[in-house]
């Protein structure tokens, strides 16, 4: 059952914020382009303020080009005048400075921007409808290592922002009884499998994904060093009829199940039962929408379900954790520990067989 927001805002304000709304793609470039020239970290390292003219000079652009991103700056609350003085506002620190927010608009800008205009098409079909503007692949998964090296920095770095901040907390849960023979299912470059190889000497992990992926997954445990603790085991995931490589007594899944349609999570779950050793654990490390402590963090994912829909495989999303439970159930596995506020935003749960 879901419970959220209200309807209370005056009329004037639910116009304007449908102004917002329809504007929005226009006035997301002109933040972009005041966080890119340099506009905004000017006037952060200027209190005073600054004129659109000494702007102009500092920055070698055209009084013209400062003037009408300030004013679009003025509408977004990122900046304010007082007698022709611009300043830097707590939107505009954000915008200029917060990495979070980096991360977010260079995803927005570099992996989502282009496709979205087939979003619609995306809805009606069920297929990632988005992805045509880069190539012509079923999902962003099969084409991940060959996308243009900007959209797979802003992809990785997106991907890679939430997840780095949760596993310092995640190692100490996971390895509190020592080291694992791990399946790191979906673990793409194999940057949970390095920190949890560097963490614990112990730990065995098969980093199990799509044969592109385990490729760069496989350089990168060289590069490290770990190849006599780390191997790859290349699947398609999405085959229902592949089965899991068995024998673990640990399965790991970060941020991995949302990648999928909810059919997809279970037979996902149901051959992940089949992997693990009788008394073994699965955990599931995902951010649900409606265990959320901000609501920028709620608005957020909301958002990164319409990428599922548009770029990555048109059918997944960013789940309630009702229906992650719904499912974990309909594989025979129950949840035995259920953690919320690791990181920025995530939860774990503990997962063994019925």
């Amino acid at each position: 059952m879901i419970n959220y927001g209200n309807d209370k805002k005056s009329a004037v304000q639910a116009k304007f914020d449908a102004q917002k709304i329809a504007f929005g793609p226009m006035m997301f470039q002109a933040a972009k382009a005041l966080r890119d020239f340099g506009v905004l970290n000017l006037l952060l390292n200027h209190k005073e303020g600054k004129s659109i003219e000494s702007i102009a000079q500092e920055l070698n652009i055209s009084v013209y080009g400062v003037k009408v991103m300030l004013e679009a700056g003025l509408s977004m609350e990122m900046v304010f005048a007082k007698d022709d003085i611009y300043k830097i506002t707590k939107t505009g620190y954000f915008i200029a400075s917060d990495e979070l927010t980096k991360v977010n608009m260079d995803f927005t800008q570099d992996v989502n921007y282009l496709g979205f205009f087939d979003f619609q098409e995306a809805i009606k079909t069920g297929k990632p409808a988005g992805l045509k503007a880069f190539g012509g692949w079923n999902t962003v998964y099969e084409g991940l290592s060959q996308l243009p090296e900007k959209v797979k920095e802003s992809w990785f770095g997106f991907d890679h922002f939430y997840s780095d901040v949760a596993f310092p907390e995640i190692m100490e849960i996971l390895f509190k009884e020592g080291g694992r023979k791990m399946l790191d299912i979906g673990g793409n470059t194999g940057k949970f499998a390095l920190k949890a190889a560097a963490h614990n000497s112990d730990n065995q992990i098969t980093i199990l994904d799509h044969p592109g992926q385990t490729a760069m997954a496989d350089k990168n445990i060289v590069d490290a060093g770990f190849q006599d603790r780390i191997n790859t085991h290349s699947l398609d995931l999405l085959d229902a009829s592949k089965p899991f490589p068995k024998g673990y007594n640990t399965i790991w899944m970060s941020q991995f199940l949302d990648c999928f349609s909810k059919e997809e999570v279970l037979s996902l779950l149901q051959r992940s039962y089949d992997a693990l050793d009788e008394n073994g654990s699965l955990f599931i490390l995902e951010t649900y929408w409606d265990r959320q402590k901000y609501e920028a963090s709620t608005y957020s994912l909301h958002a990164t379900s319409l990428y599922f829909t548009c770029l990555a495989n048109g059918n997944s999303q960013m789940y309630h954790a009702n229906d992650m439970m719904e499912l974990i159930d309909k594989a025979n596995m129950k949840i035995v520990n259920d953690i919320d506020n690791i990181g920025v935003s995530h939860t774990m749960f503990e997962v063994k067989r019925k």
